[in-house]
């Protein structure tokens, strides 16, 4: 579906991914009790869970990244992308993904420091969270 007419006609997509993202985010923000003064400063961690809504150890990952964007208040960004649609597809080919869900840790530069793939327990994403410097 395609909105407006002539050469600056934009595929519907292209305006709801934005919007998705940052109705997901403001929900995640507000259910781990972010303060908007809190939102403005930068994260030390981006975690990136990679996977899709139709997978099973996938929706198992849901309690654990509220989980670990309420334990991490403004520490931990919890950031999902469905692979398995037009839109989050590009994510998977970014960070060469093998199978989902796989989870991928960026420090405040953009740099990757970790990644696992499948299931990941809250418990064990907070020692290695530990061990990389980042208490909650």
């Amino acid at each position: 579906m395609m909105l407006g007419r002539g050469p600056k006609a934009r595929p519907a997509a292209a305006l709801v991914l934005p919007f998705l993202l940052l109705s997901v985010s403001s929900l995640l923000g507000e259910a781990a009790g972010i303060q908007p003064a809190q939102a403005l400063q930068a994260p030390l961690v981006t975690f990136i869970e990679l996977g899709s809504v139709d997978c099973v150890p996938c929706k198992a990952m849901r309690p654990v990244m509220t989980d670990i964007e309420t334990s991490y208040k403004g520490k931990v960004k919890v950031v999902f992308y469905d692979v398995w649609t037009k839109e989050g597809e590009p994510y998977g080919r970014k960070f060469r993904i093998r199978v989902i869900p796989t989870q991928v840790f960026l420090d405040k530069d953009g740099k990757e420091f970790y990644r696992h793939e499948g299931f990941f327990l809250a418990s064990d994403i907070k020692k290695m969270l530990s061990k990389n410097g980042i208490e909650p």
